[in-house]
Order: structure tokens, then sequence, then C-alpha cells
């Protein structure tokens, strides 16, 4: 039998057989066990986190579809039984919900499409002049402009736009893309310094112009940010209450967020009623994460890895 040898600088070969200063188990125990309790304790506090979630939402369902005898017994964890649509036609009734419904989904499209468009031109100009002080400024600018609430400036906001005739969905919409350009300006401009610029360069070699090497190999290539900072925007328009409610000057031309305020105040006793619109008003969002949560997903990812 060979043993190991092990060469001394300078001199012979030594036949002694290494000896491990670690002692098996004796480390490895506790730091198993250690992270066998980190993991137990991080899925009880996801357990929790979901059921703060999903027992809200549940009730909702049960309250939406129970009639009106059911819904003033006080029992919001019985399952409905029957089924009644009679809170979802009511509300329908009540809402003028395809009126309300249609404001709401104008401004929220319209919010969405100008927010990815202005964001992903302004973060290419930036992101490809950074070595400029002046477009490095208009970054940083951009970037304050996140510390801004609405509140703070709902005051001067109202007053302008009653100014220039914008007391309406369409001010609702310049708004929102004015607040959401600051945080997708930041996402966009992560995402596009890791892009590699041979891709613009080779396209530029073929003639297309600064424009054109945007739109037919950048842009493109920002569809998954581009989904992400979409169901951003979605989301923060679509259940925007405050800004529409203070713009909007036409009762009749109000979103669905504020009229669903009656339920708070003058049909406050009508539970099915009001959580069948809610559940109403909270299903286009869910389906728009649906769809898009596989681009939302990989475009944070490719945001935060590159």
């Amino acid at each position: 039998m060979t043993l190991p040898t092990t060469t001394i600088p300078g001199g012979a070969a030594s036949t002694t057989p290494r000896r491990s200063t670690a002692s098996p188990g004796a480390s490895t125990l506790p730091t198993s066990r250690r992270s066998d309790r980190s993991r137990w304790g991080t899925t009880l506090l996801l357990i929790l986190c979901a059921v703060t979630v999903i027992l809200p939402f549940y009730v909702t369902v049960s309250m939406a579809f129970k009639s009106g005898e059911q819904a003033v017994e006080g029992e919001a964890f019985a399952w409905p039984a029957p089924f009644s649509l009679e809170g979802f036609a009511t509300a329908w009734e009540l809402t003028d919900f395809p009126r309300a419904f249609t404001i709401s989904i104008l401004i929220t499209l319209a919010t969405v499409i100008g927010t990815i468009l202005l964001s992903a031109m302004a973060s290419y100009a930036i992101s490809r002049n950074w070595e400029k002080r002046a477009y490095r400024w208009a970054f940083y600018y951009l970037l304050a402009a996140m510390f801004l609430p609405f509140p703070v400036l709902a005051l001067s906001q109202v007053k302008l736009t009653g100014m220039v005739e914008l007391a309406n969905p369409v001010g609702v919409a310049l708004l929102h893309i004015m607040f959401q350009i600051s945080f997708s300006t930041l996402l966009f401009t992560a995402f596009l310094r890791s892009l590699p610029a041979e891709l613009e360069e080779s396209a530029r070699m073929d003639g297309a112009s600064t424009a054109g090497a945007f739109w037919r190999i950048v842009f493109p290539l920002m569809a998954p940010m581009s989904a992400t900072v979409g169901i951003f925007a979605f989301l923060k328009s679509w259940n925007d209450f405050m800004m529409p409610s203070l713009i909007i000057a036409d009762p009749t031309l109000q979103t669905l967020p504020v009229i669903q305020e009656i339920f708070q105040t003058q049909f406050s006793n009508n539970y099915h009623v009001s959580f069948a619109s809610y559940l109403m008003a909270m299903a286009p969002a869910i389906i728009a994460y649906v769809i898009s949560q596989r681009w939302v997903l990989s475009g944070l990812t490719q945001g935060a890895v590159k």
C-alpha cells in the first residue's frame, strides 16, 4: 500500500499521512440545525403573510356571492348557500359600471403606454450619453422627483390643471405619467446600461439612424422590462383614488375607485353589494398580472442581475 506523499521544499518527499484538523460532524451538525430552524422560521413567516392576503380575499368572494339576507347575518366566513348574483346586479347599476370602467381603463391604458414610451426614450438617451454631465444631472433630477409624493403637490396641481383646462381624465392621465417616469426611468436605465453597444453599432453600420437603432434593435430587447414598468404603472393608475377625486371636476367623469366611495357612505350597510363591486374592480388588475407575470419576473431578475 502506497502512502500519499508531500514534497518538502528543498528536501525529500515525506511519507507522513496528512491529518485533518476538522472533526467530522462536530461543526456541521449545529450549522445544519441552525439552517433547518431558519428555513422553518421563514416558512412559517411566509405562511402567515399568505394567510393575511388569502383570508380577506376569501371573505370578499364569499360576501360578494351572498344574498342580502345572508350578508346581514354577519357570518363573514360562511360559504354562500345558495349563490346569488344580486350584489353584482345592484353594484352594476349603482356605480354605472360600464361608464366608470371605460373611463378608468382609458386613463390606465394612456398611463401605461405613455410611461413606457417616454421612460424608454429618456433612459436610452441617458444611458448612451452617461459620460456627459447634462444627462447625468437629468437622471439625478428624475431620481429626486421620486421623493415628492402627490399629496405634497396636490394643491398646486389642482390649481394648475384647472387653469389649463385639464381638470378631467386627460389631466389625470398626464399626471400619472409624470409621477411614474422617475421610477420607470430608473428601471430602464439600469437595464439599458447592461445591453452591449455592439448591437446598435452593427445597425448603424447598415445605415440605421439613432431613432432607427432604438426602435428596431433596442426597444424590442426591452420587452421584459417594459412589462415590469407597465404592470407597475397599471396598478398605480387603476387603484388610484386621491388624484382623480381632486383633479376631475365633473362627477360624471369620475373613475371607478372614486365612484365606489358610495359604499363607504351612502350604502355602507349593503355588504354584499360593496364586496361585489370591489371584486369587479379588482378583476382587471388580477387578469393583467396573470397575463404579464412571466415577463414581470423576468424583467425584475434581469434588471437585478445585470
